[in-house]
């Protein structure tokens, strides 16, 4: 089974953080959790750090509104141009703002990835927009699109 950080993040995701549970869940028994289910223990370790990063940024307050975001080289390698038209859609549609945008970004290139796919992509969004204060109405939007790109299989 060759498990990655981002099975790994959209399990605990979907299980824990997005599920309306009774009681908040305990870290360690999500971990045991995970071990018992497979996945490999670096990978585990590097989701519990990823997602703790989410809460350890400040508020970011953009200079002026209108502003275009320019990418870097560095960051065109890793978002291809359908992944940076994601943004930039999610962006004048209202679900990102230009702070939000910046976080995800910051968190996506905290992947060992060359490429991030737009699946990804879009997990990253919606991991980002729950974990930040005040964006529940732009999180319910971003879900939609997650979970409505879901494959559909017919019997």
């Amino acid at each position: 089974m060759k498990e990655n950080i981002f099975d790994v993040l959209v399990y605990v995701f979907e299980q824990y953080l997005d599920a309306e549970l009774e009681q908040e869940p305990d870290a360690d028994a999500i971990y045991n959790e995970l071990i018992e289910a497979g996945y490999p223990q670096p990978e585990i370790n590097q989701a519990f750090d990823w997602l703790e990063s989410l809460t350890e940024h400040q508020a970011i307050r953009p200079v002026s509104s209108g502003s275009m975001r320019i990418y870097s080289s560095y960051e065109m390698n890793r978002l291809d141009t359908e992944c940076r038209g994601l943004l930039l859609f999610l962006e004048q549609s209202g679900i990102l703002t230009p702070a939000c945008r910046e976080i995800v970004l910051d968190r996506v290139l905290d992947f060992d990835e060359e490429v991030i796919s737009m699946e990804n992509l879009k997990w990253i969004v919606l991991m980002v927009l729950f974990s930040q204060p005040d964006q529940e109405q732009a999180f319910a939007r971003m879900e939609t699109l997650v979970y409505d790109n879901q494959p559909n299989y017919l019997h």
